[in-house]
């Protein structure tokens, strides 16, 4: 049986990278077998791309090649990472995913939608996410959180942006959970990590039923 797909999407500081973990966790606690994989990156060739693109070495190029690296990056993903774990059955958790090349390039780079869609059919195909979790905080508040977070090194290329692109941002993820809201859960993430945590907790548990089968067998034993 094919494994269920899971991403969280937002902006920076967020809490994706936590909240995503914590969600695997839960989930390898009722007996699943999970992947933990993020964006750009999550395989050999994709890591490679990850560390181009979050340098800035490609912004001069302009947000189109920035979008063809990403879809580059998420082509070895696809293929490598993520097809063969859900095929295996496992449950797949995702930092990052289309929604961010659609937002970052798309909406805020300004990057044809048309031209989007195609390099998600090269990257992605038919593959999509089963629930996306959209993590939403005020812009000023993720911003401070992605500051303590770097410990004083310097921010990377798109937390280095201006603020109103982080605005703009926040409400182009907003704007796609509102589009699609039989994937997409926005959920507030300016709460400490525990209580964000449960909501997400309930969500996946509400669509997914990750306890379902588990249950089950236990009652039957």
């Amino acid at each position: 049986m094919r494994g269920k797909f899971i991403t969280f999407e937002g902006g920076e500081g967020t809490g994706k990278s936590t909240q995503a973990a914590m969600l695997a966790m839960r989930l390898e606690a009722l007996g699943l077998s999970v992947l933990l994989t993020r964006e750009p990156g999550g395989s050999p060739g994709a890591e490679i791309i990850r560390h181009v693109l979050l340098s800035g070495a490609a912004k001069p190029f302009g947000p189109e090649a920035e979008a063809m690296l990403f879809a580059a990056a998420r082509d070895d993903h696809v293929r490598c990472t993520i097809l063969p774990a859900l095929a295996e059955g496992k449950w797949v958790v995702c930092d990052r995913f289309a929604d961010s090349t659609r937002v970052y390039q798309g909406t805020l780079g300004a990057v044809d939608p048309r031209f989007i869609k195609a390099l998600e059919r090269v990257s992605v195909g038919d593959l999509a996410p089963d629930l996306t979790f959209v993590l939403d905080v005020p812009v000023a508040l993720g911003l401070k959180r992605a500051a303590l977070r770097r410990e004083g090194a310097s921010p990377d290329r798109f937390e280095a942006e201006q603020i109103e692109f982080h605005e703009k941002l926040r409400e182009a993820y907003l704007a796609l959970a509102a589009a699609e809201p039989d994937r997409c859960v926005v959920v507030d993430a300016s709460a400490g990590k525990e209580a964000v945590a449960k909501r997400v907790w309930d969500a996946a548990n509400s669509r997914l039923k990750p306890a379902g089968p588990r249950l089950l067998e236990n009652l039957a034993s």
